[in-house]
């Protein structure tokens, strides 16, 4: 019979201190989605092209699917679960759905903990350096214009009056939010900001590798509606996640 070698990891994830054996070969995502259930982290290229994976390992944004687990022992991990605080969005969070810097909700997670590592080493950047800071991290919907304007958001360089002058005389503004702040493009994006998104990470098979997932569609997930599913990548928990 062969012997399967596995190796004690102790790190603190999302300020919660873990401890497991794990093999020598489990790559950090995996070992978040799997073992943890943190499927706010997604798995995308599994080559550490897409970005949609990235978290923050001591305080730097890594993609965790070109990290070994054990290569996190001793380590704090955050994800993007762990940024909101008390129910509260994160401010890069709140950014993401103010400007609506999503559509599907795939890349959001790892776009967002990346934006975040990016303002930590440059705090004011320019339009040019968001754009080469985030150039890692793949979007296949928005076209980065609209993430753009997240992150300078977030780095306080917009101001309540660009959403004024955005909205025209009927109170519904260019992005197709209502002045109410519910309606169309806009709507449900909070879920999607934290990470919460049902269609956008795939599900789990228990007891399977990250190999053995079932990827839900866009916007064909559990009957949800369409806002709802917005709603749910800013915030990082999938509830189409972990069985």
């Amino acid at each position: 019979m062969e012997c399967q070698v596995v190796t004690q990891i102790n790190l603190t994830v999302d300020g919660i201190k873990e401890s497991a054996e794990v093999e020598p070969r489990v790559l950090l995502v995996h070992y978040l989605r799997e073992n943890l259930g943190k499927v706010g982290t997604v798995v995308g290229c599994d080559t550490s092209n897409c970005g949609a994976c990235t978290v923050h390992l001591d305080g730097e944004s890594v993609k965790s699917c070109s990290v070994l687990a054990v290569q996190a022992d001793g380590c704090e991990v955050t994800t993007i679960e762990g940024l909101s605080r008390n129910g509260e969005l994160h401010p890069m969070q709140q950014a993401f759905h103010d400007k609506h810097g999503l559509q599907c909700g795939f890349c959001t997670p790892g776009m967002i903990m990346a934006a975040l590592d990016l303002l930590k080493e440059n705090p004011s950047p320019s339009e040019h350096e968001i754009r080469e800071g985030i150039e890692g991290n793949l979007c296949r919907c928005t076209g980065y214009q609209n993430i753009v304007s997240a992150i300078q958001q977030a780095a306080g360089q917009s101001s309540a009056g660009q959403v004024a002058s955005d909205q025209d005389s009927t109170g519904q503004s260019s992005t197709g939010q209502s002045s109410a702040g519910q309606n169309t493009a806009d709507q449900g994006s909070t879920e999607q900001a934290s990470g919460q998104q049902e269609q956008s990470t795939q599900h789990i098979v228990p007891g399977e590798t990250g190999d053995a997932t079932a990827a839900v569609p866009a916007g064909h997930s559990a009957g949800a509606p369409a806002g709802d599913i917005a709603d749910d990548a800013a915030a990082g928990q999938s509830t189409g996640g972990a069985a």
